[in-house]
């Protein structure tokens, strides 16, 4: 399993094993490794919807500052449970409905964690699994070993629901080639794309996100979870309707304690 970043295995206090999860609270980071890892930790509906459950947990956790998502093995995620897909060939439709909709529901959580989203991706992300690190605010991987990729066409599925995420995150031309292609793509390319935010080289990989981590630390907190919010929100927006989103949103913000004591320790400088 990767690292921990800092030590946290070792001196967390708030560290909680699931059947899928890892799961672990420190010094306001919150980290959750995926453990399936004879499965290259493949989605399965356990694993959906523990992911489910501890983000709606975490959500509640004013101490959490900055989220990290990362996979135990070999794989940061390989997509879909392929035991699990086909028992979907039995599925009524509403049954095919509910489940697709336990999907969209997770990684909708993850989209809208309010909190800072970083996915550490150490090796393979396919299908589900991109779709998982394609929800997260940042992405950071691996030169050597990690890949990424949307294969579902392969199989004759379909990437419907992280296709709304990628259109957003990368435009439709790009969208279109990987989608449409299932190609499977480098580190360094998912950055020219603007797919993913930061490459390290393997070695260096704990490193690098230990580095952003800190660097969301000693931002506000409240501060971030507004823009956040605004980020989700400001799309499809007019400009008039954005500017007087923008403008509440504004006023908003003078009136947090982070912002009031922000603005005094600039003041005495």
């Amino acid at each position: 399993m990767p690292a921990c970043l800092g030590g946290w295995q070792r001196f967390s206090s708030t560290k909680k094993r699931m059947d899928y999860l890892l799961v672990d609270r420190h010094n306001g980071v919150a980290e959750i490794t995926l453990n399936r890892p004879d499965k290259r930790n493949a989605l399965s509906p356990g694993l959906v919807g523990e992911l489910r459950d501890v983000l709606a947990d975490l959500r509640k956790d004013d101490s959490v500052k900055v989220l990290v998502l990362q996979g135990s093995g070999k794989a940061f995620c390989a997509g879909a449970d392929l035991a699990y897909l086909q028992q979907l060939a039995d599925f009524s439709v509403l049954e095919n409905m509910s489940d697709s909709r336990h999907l969209q529901e997770t990684l909708h959580a993850l989209y809208t964690f309010p909190r800072p989203v970083i996915a550490k991706v150490h090796g393979p992300a396919i299908a589900g699994g991109c779709g998982l690190a394609t929800v997260c605010d940042f992405i950071v991987a691996g030169r050597e070993r990690a890949v990424f990729g949307y294969s579902e066409v392969k199989i004759g599925f379909i990437p419907a629901i992280v296709m709304v995420y990628l259109v957003r995150k990368i435009g439709d031309t790009q969208a279109r080639r990987l989608l449409l292609s299932a190609e499977q793509i480098s580190a360094d390319e998912a950055l020219r794309l603007g797919l993913i935010t930061h490459v390290a080289e393997d070695a260096a990989l704990d490193t690098a996100v230990q580095s952003l981590v800190d660097t969301l630390l000693a931002n506000s907190s409240s501060a971030m979870m507004l823009t956040k919010e605004m980020l989700n929100n400001v799309h499809g927006m007019s400009l008039d309707a954005g500017l007087r989103y923008a403008s509440s949103m504004n006023a908003l913000a003078r009136q947090t304690d982070d912002c009031r004591n922000g603005i005094a320790r600039f003041l005495n400088k």
